[in-house]
């Protein structure tokens, strides 16, 4: 991807030059994060919040230390706040993290926090995500996610975006049925990816190693959508691109993507330099604080691929965190057939019956890694070849159709089998 990107002083920057341009977010969050976490993971362990193990679940042998979330949460907060300072240049269409992101962060990571140290009951965690949900939509970011699909099956552009009344007050973007569809998405894949993050949090750095995979795969789709601009149309969107810290909504996409290279860059500085203590064995754990807090990390940065209608790219991400997605697949089904509570714990997670069959800790984790590295390539290659114009967007509909549907397959197979 040698394609060239435009700065603000008209110089050109190849994809690499603007990578290792922002390559200081990333090793400053790692900075941060390995210096951060020992100090939470001394302060857990002095109030007593820690995980103690049980004979049926939880695979570890003493009490570790929770509140790792603190770690990602601040370290990803200076990897985003260095997007807002002089210390890096700004090139052309480069613009600082959206602010109701960083809100729906310290809401994700406060609700998962109170369940760890008090305890909450899931309506509870529930309300908090809806909340981190319902500001991103208030600034319509993530709104446009279903707009490509839309005018994909057929549905006329004036009806998809016919306004049902002026919301300019309230809402960033006027109320229409593309908007409305967008907005019960941003809350259903919010909903879902933090409990995906959830489940899958069992085995020492699998959610963290799961983490920086993912966000690997959206830097590598948000490189290649960058790459295929020319400097003609980033010049014409620069220069009638008003600059607004709360709203942040970009012209045609470019604004956001440029946000979501350097939140990628920070999510993972932050999940490799805790992974230094969180990979097995771990001396201290994410919590609830951490899991929902990556998990609403990973989708947010899926749904930014998406802000100019772009679904294809939205589907392609959603490929790169296959992992969850199927974990998450396999215990809802399996615990419906058994007539069991969709939240009822059980061992029969993708992580457990790795660790049987593997018998290591260590071992599962670095197999799931290899998993979660082929959806990842599976995810970055459709979005190349369609953004090279090798496959048309239907082409990744189709394939993303039959992976999950194979995976809806399998959990029925699963379910079955453990009944």
């Amino acid at each position: 991807m040698q394609t060239i990107l435009a700065t603000s002083s008209t110089e050109l920057l190849s994809t690499t030059s603007l990578v290792k341009l922002y390559l200081p977010i990333l090793v400053v969050s790692f900075i941060v994060a390995v210096v951060l976490t020992p100090l939470i993971r001394w302060v857990a362990r002095e109030v007593g919040i820690v995980d103690h193990p049980d004979e049926a679940r939880k695979l570890h042998k003493k009490p570790i230390a929770y509140l790792g979330g603190f770690v990602i949460l601040f370290a990803t907060l200076v990897g985003i706040g260095m997007s807002y300072t002089d210390f890096i240049e700004q090139p052309m269409m480069m613009r600082q993290v959206p602010f109701v992101i960083v809100f729906g962060m310290v809401a994700i990571a406060f609700t998962g926090f109170v369940d760890d140290v008090w305890g909450s009951y899931s309506m509870h965690k529930t309300a908090g995500q809806l909340v981190a949900a319902a500001a991103m939509a208030h600034q319509g970011i993530g709104t446009n996610v279903a707009m490509g699909f839309l005018n994909g099956i057929g549905v006329p552009k004036h009806i998809s975006e016919f306004s049902f009344a002026d919301s300019s007050i309230f809402f960033a973007d006027p109320i229409t049925p593309a908007y409305v569809i967008g907005v019960v998405i941003i809350a259903m894949f919010i909903l879902g990816a933090c409990n995906a993050a959830n489940f899958i949090d069992g085995l020492d750095g699998l959610l963290s190693g799961v983490s920086a995979i993912t966000a690997i795969g959206i830097m590598a789709i948000t490189l290649i959508v960058l790459s295929t601009m020319t400097p003609e149309k980033i010049l014409h969107i620069e220069e009638s691109m008003p600059v607004d810290l709360f709203g942040m909504q970009g012209l045609d996409g470019i604004t956001l993507l440029g946000a979501n290279l350097v939140l990628s860059m920070a999510v993972l500085g932050a999940v490799l330099g805790f992974l230094v203590y969180n990979f097995n064995p771990a001396s201290i754990f994410l919590g609830d604080t951490g899991s929902l807090l990556l998990g609403y990390l990973c989708i947010v940065m899926v749904l930014l691929l998406g802000e100019n209608g772009q679904t294809h790219l939205v589907i392609a991400g959603m490929i790169v965190f296959a992992l969850p997605i199927m974990d998450t697949a396999l215990a809802i089904t399996r615990r419906k057939i058994a007539g069991k509570p969709i939240s009822e714990p059980d061992a029969n997670h993708i992580h457990h019956i790795f660790k049987r069959k593997f018998g290591s800790v260590k071992k599962a984790v670095l197999a799931l890694y290899a998993m979660s590295s082929m959806f990842a390539i599976v995810g970055v290659s459709l979005a190349w070849f369609q953004a090279t114009g090798q496959v048309r967007a239907w082409i990744i509909y189709v394939i993303a159709a039959i992976m999950f549907g194979l995976i809806g397959i399998k959990a029925i197979k699963s379910a079955r089998r453990f009944e």
